[in-house]
């Protein structure tokens, strides 16, 4: 018998060493994020990870242990040991495949593998392959490979496949069973506390790198697939339920209720361009890069700048609904794939159609990704051209037609279109895996490094929108309308310095363009603080148009509204006011940002409790839906 149970510890330490084989390895991968951590901290996430691999390892340990009690109890049941290396092998694959995987997902989204992958790739998988376009494919191959190959050599020294059936009497085997489950059931949950182990009990530093290095990935792709199939709950329950509805009633309480008209009208055209990725890094006026965007700074001059905007979320679907319905980012859902919930929310198309306009939405890829397409017609949008609507002479790539195409698409409209109208213009050229029509401006060729290549492909969407104003000042329906050009959310490049909880990352470009402007307010910066969910009360207010529908929306015209943003990723929030930024990392359940760490300590707290208190009723509203 004792045989046989150390046979179950070496299959058991040698998931563990897999593990931290799996661990060493990310770490290498990503060892220009660990340039400010010592040594013995590195070593340390071995140590802090053990609890959760020895809960992964526990799952993985289920099935074996149940085929071992089958064929102890059943006699006449013979399982040869070659189902145990297939299962080895089985698992070898997942966890090799899952680690690579997961590079790329870290590394533009900053948190590990989760659900969002798998339904991102439902809903649209060429588009999320071309997601990882950036990726270098043959390295994660090799590195895959070579994980599984250690694997395999590993198991072959370490495990004993030969499971012998120890001769004792039925009641010991009921026991020595029952215990050997039991065992194992404390080790999946982590030991035997009230709850269950949770990715906190891996966070250790103030280095996110190094809590994310310690964080089994196994464990926590598991996790985050269980927490969202199961019934839906609210994670985000930090404060009492009318102590987070009164501090976000103040975030929002306006000292008075008048606003700085910048219009000559109140009833212009509304032409809202959506740019993908455009993150104020490529933007000079925003502290940006130089030449990336020289025509967007040439509309900067003769337009009204918003220079202290943040985006709500990380991804497209969650900057829809932000920008068009004023509703937050929900971290770890996207309520745009909830039809049933998102035909509840208010919608800017809905309010300029309900005033007498025409409206339309345009994108140059499939308008039914993330369900884009029910999204506008159930918010009484008239018409949706989308890539189904060009033919095959368009060059396109997986994201749909070029930005130059698209855009002459929404002019060719335009000129036809009853006036006045509001269309709602999505771009995606400057998306992996940065492709273009042309040569590539920061780059020789296509084969570039990422950072010229994202620099190439918002240099043409830039060449794009001026070719688009050139021509559109030339139709007669240009001098009664209102450009709005804002980005769908920020992005880790060109620089590669911001991290998913880092300010910078979701900082983004908000301008208000064209000749319904009012000379005097043309050329002039803004720079209250707000975030994309402000631009529906703020363009809404000057059409003196009813906004109160908007309630997470805040007129940055009225000098009367508060200076906050607030943004998240995954499983965490930031929240930010006048000279001060906090994130919170829920799943550790600690801050792991703060842009002025010497500043009064109860300053702090309260910009983090305003954070909770905000995700909370975010939440809660969601649930509602």
């Amino acid at each position: 018998m004792l045989r046989n149970l150390f046979s179950f510890i070496r299959f058991f330490v040698f998931w563990l060493i897999f593990f931290a084989i799996t661990r060493a390895t990310f770490e290498n991968y990503f060892l220009h994020k660990l340039d400010n951590a010592r040594l013995g901290e590195i070593l340390q996430t071995f140590f802090w990870g053990l609890r959760l691999d020895a809960s992964a390892t526990a799952y993985i340990c289920i099935i074996p242990i149940v085929v071992f009690a089958i064929n102890w109890f059943i006699p006449k049941v013979q399982i040869k040991p070659i189902w145990l290396k297939l299962y080895v092998w089985f698992c070898l694959f997942c966890i090799s495949l899952n680690t690579v995987l997961n590079f790329n997902i870290f590394r533009e989204w900053g948190t590990k593998v989760s659900f969002r992958v798998f339904t991102s790739f439902y809903h649209a998988p060429s588009e999320a392959i071309a997601s990882s376009g950036s990726s270098p494919v043959g390295k994660c191959i090799f590195i895959g490979l070579a994980l599984l190959a250690t694997g395999g050599i590993l198991s072959h020294f370490i495990i004993n496949y030969q499971f012998k059936k120890p001769e004792v009497r039925p009641s010991l085997k009921v026991s020595l069973t029952t215990l050997l489950l039991f065992l194992n059931f404390v080790l999946m949950r982590g030991g035997l506390q009230a709850k269950p182990i949770s990715q906190n009990s891996a966070y250790f530093s103030e280095k996110q790198i190094l809590n994310q290095s310690a964080l089994n990935t196994e464990w926590n792709l598991f996790n985050n697939v269980f927490e969202n199939l199961r019934k839906p709950y609210n994670p985000y329950l930090y404060n009492h339920p009318d102590s987070a509805a009164k501090i976000v009633d103040d975030l929002y309480n306006t000292r008075n209720d008048s606003t700085t008209q910048i219009l000559t009208t109140t009833r212009p055209n509304v032409v809202i361009i959506q740019m993908e990725s455009y993150t104020a890094d490529v933007i000079e006026s925003l502290g940006g890069d130089k030449g990336v965007a020289p025509n967007f700074e040439k509309l900067i001059k003769n337009g009204l700048f918003f220079n202290n905007i943040y985006a709500s979320g990380d991804r497209t679907d969650k900057g829809i609904v932000a920008l068009m319905s004023g509703f937050p980012s929900q971290a770890i859902r996207t309520i745009i794939s909830d039809t049933v919930k998102h035909k509840k929310l208010p919608a800017m198309s809905a309010s300029f159609k309900n005033a007498g306009y025409e409206t339309a939405y345009f994108y140059g890829g499939k308008s039914n990704y993330m369900n884009f397409d029910k999204f506008m017609t159930s918010h009484n949008i008239d018409h949706i051209i989308d890539e189904a609507s060009f033919d095959n002479t368009h060059v396109k790539t997986q994201w749909g037609v070029y930005d130059d195409d698209l855009l002459t698409r929404n002019l060719q409209y335009l000129a036809r279109q009853k006036q006045p109208f509001f269309n709602y213009v999505q771009t995606s050229s400057n998306h992996e895996p940065f492709t273009l029509p042309v040569k590539h401006h920061f780059a020789d060729d296509a084969s570039g490094d990422p950072a010229n290549k994202f620099r190439s492909t918002a240099y043409f969407t830039d060449s794009c929108l001026n070719a688009y104003f050139e021509h559109a000042k030339k139709q007669s329906w240009y001098k009664n309308t209102l450009f709005i050009l804002v980005a769908d959310h920020g992005h880790r490049l060109p620089r590669n310095t911001a991290e998913a909880y880092d300010p910078a990352k979701y900082h983004i470009p908000l301008l208000f363009f064209g000749d319904v402007i009012k000379p005097e307010y043309r050329g002039k910066k803004i720079s209250k603080l707000g975030g994309q969910t402000d631009v529906a009360a703020t363009l809404l207010a000057q059409l003196s148009m009813p906004h109160n529908q908007f309630k997470w929306s805040k007129d940055l015209l009225n000098p009367g509204t508060k200076d906050f943003a607030f943004f998240d990723w995954d499983n965490g929030f930031g929240f930010m006011q006048p000279g001060q930024a906090v994130s919170y990392d829920n799943s550790g359940r600690t801050m792991i940002y703060n842009s002025k760490p010497t500043t009064d300590e109860k300053a702090t707290e309260t910009a983090l409790n305003d954070g909770k208190a905000y995700l909370q009723q975010v939440f809660t509203e969601y649930m509602g839906y």
